[in-house]
């Protein structure tokens, strides 16, 4: 079996695929701007429709096989680049007028069973947990960073109430030799927990989502991100985001209703007045979430939210105030090595 052929067997499961496909309509045609790549579900399955276009980012070296085999399938149609989302206005023109704009926050099912990435707890390979164009590893923030720095990205980023046992418990074993791998990490986390019994997930889940978090900066991109997106979207485009762990979920959240028509009114004793300053049109206060028979068939969706927007013809202005929200959770990602 050729490499081409065994890309195209492997299975991808984009996660509430039929959801985002009845808020952006394809069938209608037009440009849509797919800001996580991965194994190209959501961009295959938009491609399937005549007249639509797809321009594609992701900042995962291994996502570019599945690119090339859309490029080829559709060169007139597909386009792909290898960066982050937060900085798709400098390959993309205002003029595209893009008729969606899609992001799914998770990791891709590649990435979760590569054992080499190191997002595995089983993985016996090198503590990386890089998602691609990365300054520094899991790695080296587990065997650098002093006990305070790690305790407070545990905690914060990770929501892990036992960030300083859990941070402690990693110097101290680090001080007798230096932690190679995931299944190194989870194995010293466990002990750290040992103690709580009943867990539902892995006793390490937390550490980990934290870690992996601070590695690849995912709240700073995402804000940017979503930033970025806003200034491309026009007239009637959408915004849509698929989250899976409530810190991203409570980012987007908020940044829709910051910018959006159901945004509070300052007091319940004054009228409410329509916003001048509103650039998105909600029409759900709460997200959408996958079925049951979706979650039996990819249990990796049954965290999955999604919530989506529509831009109106407002100009842009910079969320300075929501920004500032979220300011302890950017300057912890800011924390050099």
């Amino acid at each position: 079996m050729n490499a081409t052929m065994s890309l195209e067997k492997k299975e991808h499961h984009p996660v509430m695929l039929n959801q985002v496909l009845s808020i952006i309509s394809p069938q209608h045609g037009g440009t849509y701007i797919d800001c996580t790549f991965g194994g190209g579900g959501y961009s295959k399955a938009i491609l399937k429709f005549p007249n639509t276009k797809v321009i594609a980012f992701d900042r995962d070296q291994l996502t570019t096989d599945y690119a090339n085999l859309l490029e080829r399938k559709f060169p007139k149609r597909f386009s792909f680049f290898l960066k982050k989302f937060s900085e798709i206005n400098k390959f993309v023109d205002l003029e595209t007028n893009p008729k969606a704009i899609i992001f799914d926050l998770g990791l891709s099912s590649f990435q979760l069973s590569d054992t080499k990435r190191g997002f595995s707890f089983k993985s016996k390979d090198f503590l990386n947990m890089e998602m691609g164009i990365n300054e520094y590893s899991a790695f080296n923030v587990v065997n650098t960073l002093d006990r305070d720095h790690l305790a407070k990205i545990i905690k914060t980023l990770g929501e892990e109430k036992d960030g300083k046992k859990i941070a402690s418990k990693i110097v101290k074993y680090r001080n007798k030799k230096t932690i190679k791998t995931s299944e190194e990490l989870a194995s010293i986390i466990g002990e750290a927990k040992k103690s709580r019994k009943n867990f539902s997930k892995n006793p390490a889940t937390k550490t980990f989502q934290a870690i992996r978090i601070f590695v690849n900066k995912e709240l700073t991109e995402l804000i940017s991100g979503l930033i970025e997106a806003t200034k491309l979207l026009s007239n009637g485009g959408i915004l849509a985001v698929i989250s899976f762990h409530s810190l991203e979920d409570k980012i987007v959240k908020n940044f829709f209703s910051y910018y959006s028509n159901l945004k509070k009114n300052p007091s319940r004793y004054l009228p409410i007045k329509e916003n001048k300053k509103d650039l998105f049109q909600l029409f759900l206060k709460k997200p959408l979430i996958p079925d049951d028979e979706e979650i039996k068939k990819n249990i990796r969706s049954r965290s999955a939210k999604l919530r989506y927007a529509v831009r109106n013809e407002n100009s842009f202005f910079y969320p300075d105030e929501l920004r500032n929200k979220f300011l302890t959770y950017l300057k912890l990602e800011e924390g050099i090595l």
